[in-house]
């Protein structure tokens, strides 16, 4: 937990985003140092139509509820030297950027102190504040506005988020099999040799112990032309 260099280097990807929450509040509940919870303050966003209805049936409870990829949880428990990822762009002239990976440093009320560890500016301290997101996701039912700190802790996360990234270090961990098209590919890919990878299979029914299913869809390699 001291050092940069050990979360900089590594990461664990899986499947789902159910999943990421799961590893990530266990990994969080087994580091001995004192944990602070920052809640989110959520609205349903005054722009849009047929506002007094929806106030009426999208509650704060139900807000609060919402989880979804590229927005941080209303309940985000955070520890110092835990890995955490960036959601927004603060200031891309510093490196902080969607994507880049930080330290808490500091909690405290207002902002949280973080070490950049990734980027073309490591090793600075960044103040990350609370900043207004309204999540793009489709799959979300309404347009709202969430006002959190713009960070997920990053012990874990979905394998399709981690697209384009290297690390000397990944887990794999698949509790259930992979879903899409190419997923298993990509993940695998994500380490820089095979040295580097660990992968941790569940029970997955109908398969041995040592295996999993890779999904490939023929069909997009029809049009190919080699």
């Amino acid at each position: 937990m001291s050092s940069n260099n050990f979360f900089k280097a590594r990461t664990i990807l899986t499947p789902t985003l159910d999943i990421v929450e799961e590893v990530n509040n266990h990994l969080m509940a087994i580091i001995p140092r004192g944990k602070k919870l920052y809640l989110s303050s959520d609205s349903i966003c005054m722009d849009e139509g047929n506002i007094e209805n929806q106030l009426d049936f999208y509650g704060p409870e139900l807000l609060n509820s919402i989880n979804c990829s590229g927005l941080p949880p209303h309940k985000l428990i955070l520890k110092v030297g835990v890995p955490v990822m960036l959601l927004r762009n603060i200031d891309q002239s510093s490196g902080l950027c969607n994507g880049t990976r930080l330290q808490v440093r500091k909690l405290g009320n207002h902002v949280i102190e973080c070490e950049v560890l990734t980027g073309n500016n490591v090793g600075p301290i960044a103040l990350i504040p609370r900043m207004n997101m309204v999540p793009t996701n489709e799959t979300v039912p309404v347009r709202f506005l969430r006002r959190q700190f713009p960070i997920i802790v990053l012990f874990v996360m979905t394998i399709n988020k981690y697209q384009g990234q290297t690390l000397s270090y990944v887990g794999l961990y698949l509790s259930k099999p992979i879903f899409t098209h190419g997923q298993l590919y990509m993940a695998l890919s994500r380490v820089k040799s095979k040295r580097g990878l660990k992968i941790l299979l569940m029970n997955h029914v109908g398969m041995s112990a040592n295996s999993t299913i890779n999904i490939v869809y023929r069909e997009v390699f029809e049009k190919i032309r080699f």
